[in-house]
This record gives C-alpha cells, structure tokens and sequence, in this order.
C-alpha cells in the first residue's frame, strides 16, 4: 500500500513517550489575554507562545498516537468470525489510543477545548496579541512575523496590514509564515519556477509538494477520528441500536475524510480551495518532465492528471505525442499513471460511493462537491496551465451553497406607521439593495432612559461566550437580551418600565421594518441584543481595525469568491436585520455597507440617537463598523426571520413575561375600581 510507508514516522513518535503532561492551549492562552489587558506584555508573549507551542503539540500527539495504533493492531478480517475480529482491533486501537495519548497529555479531559478557542486557533487569532506585544518591547523581528502569519490567514485585517509595513520599514526580518503549510510552500514556489522556466527545479518542488500533500492528506484524516457531534440526538431519550451508533459515527468520520481535499487545497483564512489543486500537480510536472527531456515521467504524469479528467483534450494529445518520442524504445502501454494517484481515486470514489448509500439508508442529505472542477481551457502555446493564472483563481464551488437570489418580490417604500418617523435615505441612495435608513425612531429621553439601562445590564462578552474583545482587542463589547432586561426589572435592579422600555422600542423597530419592506407577512424575532462598544484607553494610537470585521449576516462572506455561502455556522435563517443606535457622542464607530469584496465601501452613516438602519440580511448587504476610537457606542441590534420555526427562543418568554405584567395591571386597575384587595379574590 503507497499509505503504509507514511506511518513509519508516526509509529516512531508513537513509540517514544513523554513522562510530563502537556498544559492545556486554552488556559494557557486565557492568561495571555489576561494580561494583555493588564498591559504585562512579557507575559502575553510567554503564555501565547506557550499556548500555540500546546496546540501544536496536542494536534501532533493525538495524529501520532491515532495512526501508530493503527499500523499496530491492523484490521485483517477473515470471512469466519470477522464481526469478532473486527470488534477486537477496534478495542484493542481504542485502549492504545487512550494509554498512548494520556502518556503525553495527562488527562484527556483537561484538553477539552471549547469551539470558539479552536477556531480562533485555526484563525490565527492569537498572533494579533502576540505582534502587538513583540512590538510593545520593541521586538521587531519577531512582531513582524507574528503579524505576517496573522495577515496569511486575515488579509483584510486593515490595522495589522498597515502594522506590518511600519515593522519592515524598522526591521530587516524577512516574512516568515509561522503556520504555513510545506506542501503548499513547495508547491508555489514549484509554480514561480515554472514560470521562470527552470524546468528542473520546478520538477523537485512539485514532486516534494506530492509527498507533502499525502502526508497531509494522512493527518488531516487522523484528525477526523475524534468524537463526533450527534446535534439531533443530544438528549437523554436517545436510544439507537449498535448498528446505528456505528453507521451514525463512522459516517460522519467518513464526512470528514472525504472533505480533506478541500480543506487541504484552501489557503488560511479563504472560504474556497485553490481550483484542481491536486491534479495541477501532474500537469505541471507532465510539461516540466518534457521540457528536461525526461519523456517517460513526463508520460506518466500525464496519465495520472487524465485519472481525474479523462477527457481532457490538450493532455490527451500530450499523451498521444509522447507515445510517439517513446515508441522506439519501449511500449508506451507499459508506463502506467502513478500509483499514488491511483490508489487515491479508488478510495476516494469508494468513499462517495458508501456516503451516497449512507446517505439514502438513513435519510441525510449530502451534496458531492465538485473536487476537480477546472476553470476552463488552457491558452498556451504548450497547452499546460500558466502558474500565474491559477494562484489567482478566485474560488471553487466545493460543495457549498452559494447565496439564491432572494425568492420573493423585493419591495419597499411601504408606511412608516408613526408620524415622527422619518425617512432619510433609501436603497437607492445608499446604493444598494433592500437598505433604508430612519431618523426619530425613538426620542432622546427614550435614549437616554436605555443607555442608563444598559450601563447596569450588559455583560461583557454578552452573546459570545464570555469574550470581552470578540472583534477587536481595542475594544471591549458588552450585550444584554432582553429577558435579561426584564429580569433585572423584576429584580428591582432597574426601574421595570426601564426595561420594558427596551421590549417596546425592538417591537415598534419590527413593525416598522416588516411595513417599509412591504413583506405582507409575519417577521419574526430572531435575536434581540442591547450592545455597547468601549474604546479601550491607551490602545488607540493609529488604529486602522474595525470595531466589527465587514460580514452577512445569514451567510460566509467569501470576498475572493465575490460569494456568500449560506451554510453553517452562518444563521442561514436570518431575513433582515436592524440596528436601533442610542447615542452618536463618541468617535468613528460608523457603520458602513461595502461591496462583496469586502473593501469597497457603498454606504457610511454616522450612528446617533434614534437612528434605524434596516436591511435585508444576505449577501446582497455586506456591512461592519468603523472602529471606536473613543467613548462608548450603543444600540438595539435586532436580527429578523420569516420563519416562525426560528423564532427568538427568548424572546417568547418575555412575551409571556409581558402578558402576565399586562394581565397583572389590568387586575390591578380592575380591583382599585371595585375598591377589593387582590388577594381576597382568592
């Protein structure tokens, strides 16, 4: 088998172990943050350096451990008592997993990582604190590194861009990618050489890029050998039979291996892979093999690219004239396409095939992605791809759903329904789609009385898990629902009209939006959040970041793609959005639509009490904010669906809190009238 020789480097790390447990990436990093807000940027550095050196190693332990127990109890079943055979390597790999794995980490349930940590992680997120802190003790060098490997995975982060041409106008460090990935390195500096035309140099970058790409290949489907999320059965009354634990699990893992192509093919931080990643291996080399002379590899990585596009024309006639420079010497028919690239195809076609079973057995639904797809003929005189052209491509449809047009007549212009309302711009003036800004929605006491509420309720973090900077560490966010609202009012910690206050204003912010929109049918809540964004002092000094990164908001903005994907984790389900803004005494902080690109701003408004944005909320609306430089910006951010299945959870419970205050007045007003205590009522 071409994978057998890949574990041999695995089973030798299995081998050796480590008598000191691993400290866990999450709290190590916590610190970090922690105390970069006490400014000890010593401490920053060591702890997230720490935390990314665990996190490295935690993925490496549990790829080393999972594969070198694979080769040591290999799966040989025999027709007669196969279901035991199988059962006892998978009991034997799972409590060698288990030993190998707590040998080197400790206990396993100290690294339980949330998700929002890992993605961070995977985001590179961490390296944004750490170039701040490098730069803060005047470590250049290493600042600049940690910002060019945050940018790699952030390019339309404005502030580290703009911090990473002052590091290098004071350091001669070149940009080192901390984070990159060797096959992916290998194979664009394969594709500079090509197009410089030293053929032999390309050849060995390619060919490293390969062995790089199936080693990774081999990692990355390790990684889906971890626990599986079951969202749908996650509550106690589940009982599924052995075969359906089995089939619900080992499907999912297959899922996830079989998606390894894409994940391996995308650049950090894209949403979409490098176009025929893969296969461009072979073309490029077929071409490269020829131009050195080498007529029988050239042949045979001709053969392999035609394993995935068989009809190819332009490399069918290359093999066709190969066989023809070979003809004399051996039979063109003995050379054979790569046997890695065989054995990959086989599985990977056998995957498919047991997924689309799975997927009509038990009833889910699996959209095969296009992994190959190309861009189109080649236009060179040599008929093989042009390196330059295909770094560039902008993105391939692997699978996920591009935003649909929105399935339903757009209209607008419909009444304001309250005479103070004013209508200040349109779509039109904003130069875009299903946009409208509003003025005097609310009064300025009315602002005032909900700031004063939000000074006492919001939480930091509120709606992020916790995370006092979730967008920006120049700034700390707090949020409240509103039954938090109302919680607090019951609580006597707020006046209750106060936060009814808050209920209200949101109401008449939806009926105002659900009329001007003219949707003729129900819009529903779909999260209700009074917000505040402080500009933290002393870290303002030539900021260029944003308070809230340019996003859609019920779709992943794709901006190289010039796509917004609706799938997971985006809230798919979301219609139109309003923010509701209660002050405008602070600076930046505007909030703007751009274009898909993310960069090209269509539309700025200054935030000021009583002011209304709305919009509808897919990718037709790309928008963000403006950092906040100073002072605090607060508003009512309201997100909006046509769906009743996706109503605000919350929000019906305060509905219910409101009925019960409202039936309480009445019985209230009707007991004074009639001069009777309530409780002799009972």
């Amino acid at each position: 088998m071409l994978f057998k020789e890949l574990y041999t480097p695995f089973l030798l790390l299995f081998l050796h172990s480590s008598v000191k447990s691993l400290e866990p990436y999450d709290l190590l990093y916590e610190n970090g943050i922690e105390a970069y807000y006490r400014n000890d940027y010593q401490m920053v550095i060591d702890s997230i350096e720490k935390a990314l050196s665990s996190f490295s190693q935690l993925r490496q332990t549990k790829i080393s451990c999972r594969l070198g127990c694979k080769q040591r109890y290999p799966l040989e079943l025999t027709p007669r008592d196969w279901d035991l055979s199988f059962a006892s390597v998978m009991l034997s790999r799972s409590a060698c997993v288990k030993q190998c794995e707590e040998s080197r980490l400790g206990a396993l349930s100290r690294h339980r990582v949330s998700e929002d940590i890992r993605s961070e992680f995977q985001r590179r997120i961490p390296y944004n604190f750490l170039q701040r802190a490098y730069f803060k003790l005047n470590r250049l060098d290493e600042a600049t590194q940690a910002a060019h490997t945050f940018f790699m995975a952030n390019p339309e982060h404005m502030e580290v861009q703009q911090n990473l041409k002052t590091y290098q106008t004071k350091s001669d460090s070149p940009l080192v990618d901390r984070e990159s990935h060797a096959y992916m390195e290998e194979y664009h500096t394969g594709l500079t050489l090509y197009d410089k035309e030293q053929f032999e140099q390309a050849i060995k970058h390619f060919e490293d890029a390969l062995k790089g790409y199936f080693r990774a290949d081999l990692e990355c489907r390790a990684m889906c050998w971890g626990p599986q999320k079951f969202d749908e059965y996650e509550y106690v009354d589940y009982k599924a039979t052995l075969y359906e634990v089995m089939a619900d699990h080992y499907i999912q893992i297959l899922v996830c291996e079989h998606e390894c192509i894409r994940d391996l093919s995308t650049r950090p931080g894209r949403l979409s892979p490098i176009e025929n990643f893969l296969p461009l291996h072979y073309d490029f080399l077929q071409f490269s093999y020829y131009r050195v002379g080498d007529h029988m590899k050239a042949l045979e990585c001709a053969k392999s690219y035609l394993l995935f596009h068989p009809e190819d024309e332009d490399v069918l006639e290359n093999v066709s004239f190969y066989e023809g420079l070979l003809q004399d010497y051996l039979d063109p028919a003995d050379v054979r396409p790569r046997k890695e690239a065989e054995e990959f195809l086989r599985r990977h076609r056998l995957e498919s095939e047991i997924i689309h079973i799975a997927a009509q057995g038990l009833g889910f639904t699996y959209n095969e992605p296009d992994f190959w797809v190309t861009g189109g003929d080649r236009q060179d005189e040599n008929r093989v791809p042009s390196g330059n052209e295909l770094i560039d491509v902008k993105g391939l449809l692997s699978g996920k759903k591009a935003v649909l047009k929105i399935d339903r007549e757009l209209r607008e212009g419909g009444p304001l329904l309250y005479d103070e309302v004013k209508l200040v711009h349109n779509s039109e003036y904003l130069n875009g789609t299903q946009r409208v800004q509003l003025d005097n929605v609310i009064s300025e006491e009315e602002c005032q009385e909900l700031q004063g509420v939000a000074s006492t309720i919001t939480l930091a973090g509120d709606g992020y898990r916790g995370k006092t900077s979730p967008h920006t560490p120049n700034e700390k966010f707090e949020g409240a629902t509103v039954l938090n609202a109302l919680k607090f009012g019951f609580e006597g910690r707020v006046p209750m009209k106060s936060a009814r206050l808050f209920y209200d204003v949101s109401e008449k912010a939806r009926k105002i939006v659900q009329s001007y929109f003219i949707l003729n049918t129900t819009l529903y809540f779909s999260y209700t959040h009074l917000v505040c964004r402080t500009a933290l002092h002393g870290q303002q000094d030539n900021r260029n970041d944003l308070s809230h990164p340019i996003h859609a908001d019920n779709c992943l903005l794709d901006p190289e793609a010039n796509e917004c994907w609706k799938e997971s984790p985006a809230y798919t389900y979301r219609d139109y959005s309003a923010l509701l803004y209660l002050n405008g005494d602070f600076d930046g902080g505007e909030f703007v639509f751009t274009e898909m690109d993310a960069k090209t701003v269509t539309a700025s408004i200054k935030p000021k009490c009583g002011r209304l944005v709305g919009f509808s909320s897919g990718g037709e609306n790309p928008h963000g904010v403006k950092a906040v430089t100073k002072g605090q910006r607060c508003a009512v951010a309201l997100w909006f669906t046509l769906d009743p299945l996706y109503r605000e959870v919350e929000r019906l419970q305060a509905d219910e809190v409101i009925r019960s205050l409202d039936q309480d007045d009445h019985t209230q007003g009707r007991s004074e009238e009639l001069n009777i205590n309530p409780k002799d009522e009972l």
